[in-house]
């Protein structure tokens, strides 16, 4: 039987998919272009097209499309698009799901320890609830249209992943080219916290999720180790055996530069323990931050 994955082309979407066909499942590719191979299908959620024939006896649907927080600037017209790439797309799925005879089992769905808003210093998982700021209203328009599979007798989970650590892009891609000239410094005050998890780590999270039906809901893709952004640069500075500089980047100037994505996406805190995935049994295979930077640099 066939996992249906959304946003397979993604940094996420592009590790899961081969980790997925080594466990031995079949996975099919939903795409917004005119499907080239055999694990392929079409999709086009601006205009509610989908191959509901693709999704017919699916075992599981991994739903990772969305637009990239950080890739541009936050203008009106972006944050709609931030917003309906997520909403948008995953009520089509989900609509798709409930009109089929053979319903997955499993619907996993993409989400953001934004959910939780700024939570300074505190400890949180999964039963602390909605913070502020528009990422944390997108996470739950995003969640809550995932939830409406269950409507239909589908499991779901809401993966409300952090920081994931990868060279090959994401925020430590954009990071790299600052820190290994010497530049990276602390953002902000330098002590929000920042949730981590390497990309190895998040396949076996999404993996360990899809294989124990007793998990529901939301579920933090996070290390269980967070750690202050001023402890991440000059962690990520001695990985890469370049300095770093002592002096933090004034809140104020990221605004100015970077708008309200620095605002919203940099300069809180996100202190954020994966309660769930340690209850169930998942053991994490990076938890100390040198460790898992040496791991993907």
């Amino acid at each position: 039987m066939a996992i249906i994955v959304t946003g397979a082309s993604g940094l996420l979407g592009s590790a899961l998919v081969p980790a997925l066909r080594a466990e031995g499942w079949e996975v099919v590719r939903l795409v917004r272009r005119r499907p080239r191979a055999a694990d392929e299908a079409f999709w086009d959620p601006a205009e509610q097209e989908i191959d509901q024939a693709a999704l017919e006896g699916a075992q599981a649907v991994v739903h990772l499309a969305g637009a990239s927080v950080g890739e541009r600037r936050w203008t009106p017209a972006y944050k709609r698009e931030l917003v309906a790439s997520r909403v948008q797309s995953t009520r089509v799925l989900v609509e798709a799901i409930g009109g089929l005879s053979g319903k997955p089992e499993v619907l996993l769905s993409a989400s953001g320890v934004d959910f939780y808003g700024d939570t300074g210093d505190r400890v949180i998982d999964e039963s602390q609830g909605k913070g502020s700021g528009f990422l944390a209203d997108m996470c739950v328009r995003w969640e809550g249209e995932a939830r409406r599979a269950g409507e239909a007798g589908v499991r779901t989970a809401q993966m409300r992943t952090g920081l994931v650590l990868s060279e090959r892009g994401g925020a430590l891609g954009r990071m790299l080219p600052i820190f290994r000239i010497g530049l990276g410094a602390p953002l902000g005050s330098g002590k929000q916290y920042w949730s981590w998890i390497t990309v190895d780590d998040w396949v076996g999270a999404a993996v360990h999720v899809l294989k124990n039906r007793d998990i529901t809901g939301p579920v933090n893709f996070t290390s269980p180790t967070p750690v202050t952004n001023a402890e991440f640069t000059l962690t990520l500075g001695k990985a890469l055996r370049r300095g770093t500089v002592p002096i933090p980047v004034p809140g104020f100037a990221l605004s100015a530069g970077l708008g309200e994505f620095a605002r919203e996406a940099l300069l809180p805190g996100h202190r954020v323990e994966p309660r769930k995935l340690l209850d169930s049994g998942y053991v994490f295979a990076h938890t100390r931050l040198d460790e898992a930077l040496s791991a993907v640099l």
